[in-house]
């Protein structure tokens, strides 16, 4: 069930109420206009083995994230193989499909800045050309790739997608959060998060919800907030912002 906080902070499960089908594609839109968003989005992709029909970008920045299993991502009909983990960019215009080998299904979690829209630009299996694309492709970045960047309160991530491999407008990362409660603080972008291992609990101002592994997060531009770890261990998370900037830089709220 979907859970309001204060500010229009919205949580979500990532697989949460009824897919729109096409194919071998299940599609789950999570965070939109229509869900409080002024620029940003967050849908969850689920392939299952084969090859799927593909999904033309419009006029915005692309970003994908492979949450499990390993496949063929063909971006504009050029084949790049990816894992879990793997940050992908796709830029305006690029065409995506998958080719999962099987047997399980491939999860990925995609965001389009701005947002265009819930409407898919689909086209049919195996229908992708090599176009323009194809002459400067869509760079992937490995997670295990990227070096550890610290931050403040025992916090560290890692940059995946950003301004290095073409992304001047969105950035994407992986972060830990040690067990303990942060200090409260905003943005000045806004921001979507998966919860990939670990458990904790969101603070929106005085309103909170649980979060856990699955849970998907949209926080607006500007909105107190803090994602308390209630477990013993480091919490495994996602994010995507936008504008693009650096997750280090958070600013405090002033005193009351």
């Amino acid at each position: 069930m979907r859970v309001h906080l204060e500010g229009g902070c919205l949580v979500a499960q990532r697989d949460e109420g009824y897919p729109l089908r096409r194919g071998t594609l299940k599609l789950w839109r999570l965070v939109g206009r229509e869900t409080g968003a002024n620029a940003i989005s967050l849908s969850a992709l689920e392939f299952s083995p084969g090859i799927s029909p593909g999904l033309r970008n419009g006029d915005c920045d692309e970003v994908l994230f492979v949450l499990s299993g390993e496949g063929t991502l063909l971006l504009d009909g050029q084949p790049h193989r990816v894992e879990p983990d793997t940050g992908i960019y796709v830029r305006p215009g690029m065409g995506v499909a998958v080719e999962n080998p099987g047997p399980a299904p491939m999860t990925l979690l995609v965001s389009q800045c701005p947002d265009p829209g819930p409407a898919l630009a689909v086209e049919e299996p195996g229908g992708q050309s090599a176009g323009v694309g194809a002459r400067s492709a869509a760079p992937t970045v490995r997670f295990e790739d990227q070096p550890v960047q610290p931050a403040e309160d025992g916090r560290s991530f890692r940059m995946l997608v950003d301004g290095r491999v073409g992304s001047e407008k969105v950035s994407q990362f992986v972060g830990f959060i040690p067990p303990g409660r942060a200090p409260e603080h905003f943005h000045e972008y806004e921001e979507v998060v998966c919860i990939l291992e670990g458990s904790g609990r969101l603070w929106a101002g005085r309103t909170s919800t649980p979060v856990g592994r699955g849970s998907c997060v949209f926080l607006p531009r500007g909105q107190v907030h803090c994602l308390e770890n209630t477990g013993t261990v480091s919490l495994k998370l996602y994010g995507l912002f936008y504008p693009a900037g650096s997750p280090a830089v958070r600013f405090q709220p002033p005193s009351p």
